[in-house]
């Protein structure tokens, strides 16, 4: 629940700082967000599937595909934000 929470406390931070953006750097920031979300919600899914794993090793396989969505998501984002100021300072 706590990572839910972050990520829609991180959206609307991140939509109030698009408010400067071109609309190139808008959309690659926005679909950057898209992606991340998709991925943090894999992750969330592999998680509740390890919790409700009767077999250890297999709740351990899970946990740990859980923790690289989580990764692949923040990757994800922390790229398209690099990409959206890179297209902003070449715009500017």
């Amino acid at each position: 629940m706590k990572k839910i929470a972050f990520v829609i406390a991180a959206a609307g931070l991140m939509s109030l700082a698009a408010c400067n953006k071109t609309n190139q750097a808008a959309a690659v920031d926005n679909a950057g967000d898209n992606a991340a979300a998709a991925l943090d919600n894999q992750g969330d899914q592999l998680s509740a599937a390890a919790d409700n794993s009767s077999n250890a090793m297999a709740a351990n396989t899970l946990d740990n595909a859980a923790d690289a969505a989580h990764n692949a998501a923040d990757n994800v984002s922390s790229m398209a934000d690099n990409k959206a100021a890179a297209i902003d300072n070449s715009a500017k």
